[in-house]
C-alpha cells in the first residue's frame, strides 16, 4: 500500500513540474494581457475625448473584453495549478508524517537497546571479554557503527521534521495565493460585468443614434464610392499611360534593334576583312611551310638514297658516315618544317576563334550602346505577405469586401480596402518601393497613389502629404500625416491594385 501511494505521489511531483512552467507561462500571458488592456484604455481614452460613437471605439471596448476574458480563464486555469499544489503538499505532509512516525518507533527501540546495555563499563567489559586482539578490534568497530547509525537516524527524524515543516509552510503559500487568486478573480468578474455593460450601453447610444448615423454612414459610403471611381480613373490613366509608353517603347525598341543590327553587322565586315587579311597571311605561311617541308622530306630521301648507294659501292667508311649525317641533318629539317607546318594551322584555327569571338562581343557591345533589352521588372508580387504594415501601430476596424455593419445590420459595406484606427498624429508609410504616381485632394482629404509596377497601392484620408509626384518611394517612407473620419477618429484608408482590380490589403502585408 504505502509502495502504490509513493508512486502515486512520485506522479504527482513528476507532473508538478510541468504545472509549475504552466503556471508561469499563464502569468506570463496575464501580464502581457494586462499591458495590452492598458493600452487600450489609453487609446479609448483618446478616442473618446474625439468621439464616442465611433467603430473603432466599439471594436476597441470589445477587443478590451475579450482580452479580460482571456486574463478571467488564465486565472482560473492558474487557480487550478495552486489546487493541485496544495492536494500535491498535503499528500507529502501525509506521507512525510507516516515516515516520522516508523522512524521515531525505530530510534525508540534503539534507544532502549542502548538503555539496556548503558554505561561505560558494559562497554569496557564488552570489549575486554573478547577471545583475541582480533575480536576486540572487531567489537570497538561495532560499538562505533552503532554510535554512528543511532546519530544518522536521530538526523533523518530531524531532517524529515524539517521537511514536513516546509511542505506546511508551502502549503499555507499556496492557501495564500489561492485567497488571493479569488479575490482577483472576483474584481475581474466585477470589471468585466461592467465593461460589458458599459459595451451595451454604447450599444444602446448607437441605436438612439441610429438616423444620424445611418445618414452619416450612407454619406461616407456615398464619398468612398466617388472616391473609388476617382481612384478607378486615375489608375486607368495611368494603366494608359504605362501601354502607351510600352508601345513607344516598344517602337523605339525595335529602331534601337534595327539601327544596332546594321551597327554591328557592319562592325562584323570590318572584323571578316581584317579576318581575310590575318587569313591570307597564315594560309601563305601555310603554304611556304608545306613547300619547305616537301622539299625537306624530297632532300632527306635523296639523302637516304646516296647512303643507300654508297653502302652498296662499299666506298671508304668516312663517305658513308658523311652521308648518314647527312641524311640525318635532313630528318632534323623535315621535322623542324612539320612543326612550323602545325603551328602554322593551329594559328588559323587561332585567328578563326578570335575572330568569332571578337564579333560576338562588337554585336553586344554594339546592342548594349543602343539600349537594345534593357527591361526593368517589379517583384512586388514576389514579396505578398511580406511587406511592411502601412502604420507603425493600428487597428483594422473595417475589413476588405462585403461586411455587414457591427450595429447596424440592415447596412452592409462594401470596402475596396482596409480601414486602421490609429492615434492622432500618426503618418502612414509607404510599404514597398516605387515611384508617386498622382497625389489628389478629395472630399477635403488627401490620396496617393504609389505605382509598383502592374501594382498600386492608395493612401487616403490623409491630412497633409510628405511626398510628390514621380517621386521615387521606398519601403517605409512617409507619405503623410492621417487626417479624421467623419466619425471623428484618426484613420487610414489602405487599398491595394492588382492592375485596375483592388484586392485585400491583408493578404499583402503583415498585420
Amino acid at each position: 500500500m504505502i509502495k502504490k501511494l509513493s508512486f502515486f505521489v512520485s506522479i504527482l511531483l513528476f507532473g508538478s513540474v510541468f504545472g509549475q512552467k504552466d503556471k508561469e507561462q499563464l502569468q506570463k500571458q496575464n501580464s502581457d494581457l494586462k499591458k495590452q488592456i492598458s493600452s487600450i484604455n489609453a487609446s479609448l481614452n483618446q478616442t473618446k475625448k474625439e468621439s464616442r460613437l465611433s467603430i473603432a471605439y466599439l471594436n476597441a471596448v470589445n477587443q478590451k473584453i475579450n482580452l479580460r476574458e482571456k486574463v478571467y480563464n488564465n486565472t482560473q486555469k492558474e487557480k487550478r495549478f495552486i489546487e493541485d499544489d496544495i492536494y500535491k503538499r498535503q499528500l507529502e505532509i501525509n506521507k512525510n508524517n507516516r515516515e516520522l512516525t516508523v522512524l521515531r518507533k525505530n530510534y525508540a527501540e534503539i534507544l532502549v537497546k542502548a538503555y539496556k546495555t548503558k554505561g561505560v563499563q558494559n562497554k569496557v567489559t564488552f570489549i575486554l571479554s573478547s577471545k583475541n586482539l582480533g575480536q576486540a578490534l572487531t567489537r570497538i568497530e561495532y560499538l562505533k557503527r552503532y554510535s554512528e547509525y543511532q546519530d544518522k537516524k536521530a538526523a533523518e527524524i530531524t531532517n524529515k521534521a524539517a521537511e514536513i515543516k516546509r511542505n506546511i509552510e508551502l502549503k499555507k503559500r499556496s492557501v495564500t495565493e489561492k485567497d488571493n487568486l479569488l479575490l482577483s478573480q472576483k474584481k475581474d468578474l466585477v470589471t468585466i460585468q461592467a465593461e460589458r455593460q458599459q459595451k451595451q450601453e454604447l450599444l444602446d447610444e448607437f441605436k438612439k443614434n441610429e438616423a444620424q448615423l445611418t445618414a452619416e454612414l450612407r454619406q461616407k459610403q456615398a464619398q468612398s464610392k466617388e472616391l473609388e471611381k476617382q481612384i478607378r480613373n486615375i489608375i486607368a490613366e495611368e494603366i494608359r499611360l504605362a501601354k502607351a509608353k510600352e508601345e513607344a517603347e516598344r517602337k523605339a525598341e525595335a529602331e534601337r534593334k534595327r539601327l544596332a543590327e546594321i551597327a554591328a553587322r557592319k562592325e562584323k565586315e570590318r572584323i571578316e576583312a581584317e579576318n581575310r587579311a590575318r587569313m591570307a597571311a597564315a594560309e601563305a605561311e601555310r603554304k611556304r611551310a608545306e613547300a619547305e617541308l616537301k622539299k625537306a622530306n624530297e632532300l632527306a630521301a635523296k639523302r637516304a638514297d646516296d647512303e643507300r648507294r654508297v653502302a652498296e659501292s662499299n666506298r671508304a667508311a668516312e663517305r658513308k658516315a658523311a652521308a648518314e649525317k647527312a641524311t640525318r641533318d635532313a630528318e632534323a629539317l623535315a621535322k623542324q618544317k612539320a612543326e612550323q607546318l602545325a603551328t602554322a594551322k593551329a594559328n588559323e584555327i587561332a585567328v578563326n576563334k578570335r575572330t568569332e569571338d571578337a564579333k560576338d562581343q562588337a554585336e553586344k557591345k554594339v546592342m548594349k550602346s543602343y539600349g537594345v533589352g534593357s527591361v526593368v521588372g517589379s517583384n512586388f508580387a514576389e514579396n505578398k505577405g511580406r511587406m511592411s504594415f502601412p502604420v507603425e501601430r493600428g487597428s483594422v476596424t473595417h475589413r476588405f469586401g462585403r461586411q455587414p455593419h457591427p450595429v447596424f445590420k440592415n447596412i452592409v459595406e462594401e470596402n475596396i480596402g482596409i480601414k486602421i484606427a490609429v492615434a492622432p498624429g500618426t503618418r502612414a508609410r509607404c510599404v514597398f518601393p516605387g515611384v508617386v504616381s498622382s497625389i489628389q485632394a478629395i472630399n477635403g482629404s488627401r490620396t496617393v497613389v504609389v505605382k509598383h509596377g502592374n501594382y498600386f497601392t492608395v493612401y487616403s484620408n490623409l491630412s497633409s502629404t510628405s511626398v510628390r509626384a514621380n517621386q521615387q518611394v521606398s519601403a517605409g517612407t512617409t507619405i503623410g500625416e492621417i487626417g479624421s473620419d467623419f466619425d471623428g477618429t484618426v484613420t487610414l484608408d489602405f487599398q491595394v491594385w492588382n492592375g485596375t482590380n483592388p484586392v485585400d490589403p491583408l493578404g499583402w502585408v503583415s498585420y
